[in-house]
């Protein structure tokens, strides 16, 4: 069985195209520390078109968190924001880089923004 981060990066390659990067190029390496052992995720963005490898190359920006923490960013139990502000999450390079992709996480299961198909509430 696939793990959440595998899924979502799989899911990204096969994708291949994402409207909401259509305006955004770069590179971004995701290291996701485990003890001594760093899993290495490379996304490459052109304008929308993506590409995802799992090596360890020179990246614009560089995220480290643990592996955990990223599962939960990916299946929308935790936001990239608040864990860059707590510290749970490090970045290096440009930023605007993550604030764009950060886009492609789902937000929590209960919230109504675009990410997500609204539900009614019954009074």
């Amino acid at each position: 069985m696939l793990d959440a981060t595998t899924r979502f990066f799989e899911d990204l390659d096969r994708r291949g195209f994402e409207p909401l990067l259509q305006k955004t190029s770069g590179t971004l390496r995701f290291d996701l520390h485990e003890g001594a052992q760093t899993t290495h995720w490379l996304l490459e963005v052109d304008r929308g078109n993506l590409r995802v490898r799992q090596e360890d190359r020179e990246a614009d920006t560089v995220v480290g968190t643990d592996p955990r923490l990223f599962g939960d960013l990916v299946t929308g139990g935790e936001n990239a924001i608040a864990a860059l502000i707590r510290g749970d999450m490090t970045v290096s390079g440009d930023l605007r880089l993550l604030l764009q992709v950060e886009r492609l996480f789902p937000g929590p299961a209960d919230s109504r923004g675009p990410r997500h198909a609204f539900q009614r509430e019954v009074h």
